[in-house]
């Protein structure tokens, strides 16, 4: 059953002296998110992963991002094309239990590396500016969502697949930011059910994440303060190198930095 962290529970988690390091991390990604507007789960998973394990750094970002996004993704729903985002989001939702069963029972030093090399392929794709340019298709739809799906269910990196898919298409940036916001909350809502009926909803992932979530804002909107009238290319390319670098960190062999 469903329940709130008791006062204890909260006081623990703040006690444990791994929290510092986490909470510098949530920091960190919403600075990135407000003054870049992307990278947020490439900096936290990897790294919080490090610090406790791929459980909590999973779930803590998708209770987050899930309180964070919903308002804007309700704001946009009505620019969406839903031609485009309904088949991609069906191939996300059949996908994302396999995904979870990974995050369950896979082995989480394995997983963390499959974390960093992902987040390294991910980020190489990103700075090259490649994209796949082809006409949308029902079957390239379903395909590229089950990629996203099993991307989120395992370690809630769903964007680059249907990314890179939607910028190689005719729709304008407008149409695709607001593409992204509803799939991610659309993404988000099946993953919450998901996590909660596999017991991954657990008092430590809710305490976590009611703590570094007003943090995790206030980040983000001192990020975009910041930097709303800097260089964009500048500010990408130092997310690039936050990103590249927190990967790194996040690889079991540097444990000691962080346990």
């Amino acid at each position: 059953m469903f329940a709130l962290p008791s006062a204890e529970t909260l006081w623990a988690v703040v006690a444990d002296p791994k929290f510092a390091f986490a909470a510098a991390v949530a920091i960190l990604s919403g600075l990135v998110r407000g003054f870049s507007g992307f990278g947020s789960a490439l900096i936290y998973i990897p790294l919080v992963s490090a610090i406790y394990e791929p459980r909590i750094g999973v779930v803590t970002l998708l209770l987050i991002d899930f309180a964070c996004g919903t308002p804007f993704a309700i704001r946009e729903a009505r620019r969406c094309n839903w031609r485009q985002l309904l088949p991609v989001t069906l191939g996300a939702v059949l996908c994302i239990p396999l995904g979870t069963l990974a995050l369950q029972y896979a082995d989480p030093v394995l997983l963390r590396w499959v974390m960093a090399a992902l987040v390294m392929v991910l980020l190489a794709v990103l700075i090259s500016g490649w994209r796949y340019k082809v006409a949308p298709r029902l079957p390239v739809s379903l395909g590229v969502g089950a990629l996203s799906g099993l991307g989120a269910g395992a370690v809630q990196i769903a964007a680059p697949p249907v990314l890179i898919y939607w910028l190689g298409s005719s729709s304008s940036a407008i149409v695709i930011r607001a593409n992204m916001m509803v799939f991610f909350v659309l993404l988000e809502v099946v993953s919450i059910t998901t996590y909660f009926l596999h017991g991954l909803l657990a008092q430590d992932t809710i305490a976590l994440s009611l703590l570094f979530g007003p943090v995790y804002i206030l980040a983000m909107a001192l990020g975009a303060w910041m930097f709303k009238d800097s260089a964009e290319q500048t500010y990408r390319r130092v997310a690039y190198l936050i990103i590249a670098v927190s990967a790194l960190l996040a690889l079991p062999v540097f444990d000691g930095l962080f346990r």
